[in-house]
């Protein structure tokens, strides 16, 4: 029997206490994660339970894939443990690993362990796979001592999918989302400082959803302006872009001299702003500040760009004219790319086959970014994305032909070695025609944006346009 001061005495309540607390904690995780499980769509279903057999097999599977390393060393515990002076058994290390997941598979992030590091693990990638029963694993360097391990159980490229405009100001003004790469990982490109963008594809594999995309993000934005030359129609209603015309301050079709027309005004308006960036902007690049409502983005988009370049062979009148403005075009829109990065100005050119004859190599050549759908030749998928395409086969266009591809493009991604492929999504001419019909009261000129920005005396002041146009070069 216990005495007045046995110190055990209320021990068993304090102790029940701890182990309900516990249970509650128990069932209250076990309660979220069947209400997450529940509310998950079919796709996430399979990767939860895939994620839960990725952590419970982790720690048999490593040491069979080498991913392990063998410590022979004794801890300080260990050594005064041992009183008998048996050898001290090694210890087996095993990489720690946490894993979450989407709809298209897991995310592991793994700890590197002396020897264990991104070569063992990228070694391992295609045994990784089959255990995981994915289609693919890419693995890559996170952060120092640390690897992420990309496994997806479901092909990106091979899923459709849509994207739905908000109509919200974009945070940064040149950033370009692309869609998701094979991985499922969202892509972008940075265009600042990017003077043109090529697109090539076969007709209808996804290069007008491409630049509807860019127009319907980019639209929201009083900093961005826009142009188009469309060489498919002869008029604005006939075409992909008869809603955004309203969001565009010049549009023009498949006449010569109308492009013409365009061009030399976007040079024209080069010229001033290289001529004036410094006194106005207080900078040599419009991009040190950046873009304003002022000074504006400027994105010409040229859709069927060998409409304007092709070279006409003939000898009557009417042949050697058109002859002469493809190859006046051909001078007008390279002095833009060339020169036009620096003060806010952008190409973008699409065709269905980027060969010479359809965008000039001189043109062609000194754009940063190209993008490629699917591709009938060899020559066509190197014409788009340069000989070293052919060092990568899996990501050649070549292999899009299937209508399955269909909204899929490789390119040359700007962090990261040789070829992507991106599944880009499909936005409804419903959403465009929202956006631009929501947007349309933003559209300016950027030549009078200038002429107010800069005001009478900076306008009529005199500036040396040869010096402007050298300092661009």
């Amino acid at each position: 029997m216990n005495g007045p001061n046995d110190p055990t005495e209320g021990a068993f309540p304090y102790g029940f206490l701890l182990v309900d607390m516990a249970l509650v904690v128990l069932v209250g995780w076990a309660v979220w994660w069947v209400v997450r499980y529940l509310r998950a769509d079919a796709m996430t279903r399979q990767s939860i339970r895939q994620a839960v057999r990725v952590r419970w097999g982790w720690k048999r599977l490593a040491p069979m894939l080498n991913l392990a390393a063998t410590d022979k060393t004794p801890t300080a515990l260990a050594s005064l443990a041992n009183t008998d002076g048996k050898p001290i058994k090694p210890r087996v290390l095993i990489p720690t690993l946490k894993v979450t997941y989407d709809a298209y598979g897991v995310i592991a992030r793994a700890s590197c362990l002396p020897g264990v590091g991104l070569e063992q693990f990228q070694k391992a990638a295609p045994h990784l796979a089959d255990a995981w029963k994915c289609t693919r694993v890419a693995i890559t360097q996170d952060k120092p001592g640390q690897v992420v391990i990309r496994g997806v159980r479901l092909d990106p490229l091979k899923l459709p999918t849509e994207h739905r405009p908000t109509g919200d100001v974009p945070d940064e003004t040149a950033r370009w989302d692309l869609g998701l790469d094979e991985y499922a990982q969202p892509v972008s490109v940075d265009l600042t400082q990017v003077p043109g963008v090529t697109v090539a594809g076969l007709p209808g594999f996804g290069k007008t959803s491409l630049i509807n995309r860019l127009l319907s993000d980019w639209a929201p934005s009083p900093c961005v302006q826009f142009a188009c030359a469309d060489g498919k129609v002869s008029a604005a209603h006939e075409g992909d872009y008869a809603d955004w015309v309203q969001r565009m301050f010049a549009f023009v079709g498949d006449d010569l001299e109308e492009a013409n027309k365009l061009f030399r005004d976007l040079v024209e308006l080069r010229r001033l702003r290289s001529a004036w960036a410094r006194k106005a902007l207080g900078v040599k690049s419009m991009w040190d500040v950046g873009p304003s409502e002022n000074w504006p983005l400027v994105v010409l988009v040229i859709d069927e760009a060998h409409t304007y370049f092709r070279d006409h062979k003939g000898s009557d009148p009417k042949t050697k004219k058109l002859a002469a403005l493809a190859a006046e075009n051909a001078r007008l829109v390279e002095d833009l790319v060339k020169k036009g990065r620096s003060v806010g100005m952008l190409v973008i050119l699409a065709t269905q086959k980027s060969t010479g004859d359809a965008i000039p190599t001189f043109i062609r050549d000194v754009c940063p970014v190209g993008l490629s759908f699917a591709q009938k030749t060899a020559e066509a998928a190197v014409a788009a994305l340069g000989e070293e395409i052919r060092e990568w086969p899996d990501a050649n266009p070549i292999n899009l032909q299937d209508p399955t591809y269909v909204g899929v493009a490789s390119m040359n991604h700007q962090s990261q070695p040789g070829f992507t492929r991106i599944r880009t999504p499909y936005v409804s001419d419903a959403d465009a025609a929202r956006i631009a019909d929501s947007t349309a009261h933003l559209t300016a000129d950027p030549s009078a944006l200038l002429e107010a920005f800069l005001g009478p005396r900076m306008w009529e002041g005199d500036v040396d346009l040869k010096k402007a146009d050298a300092d661009a070069a």
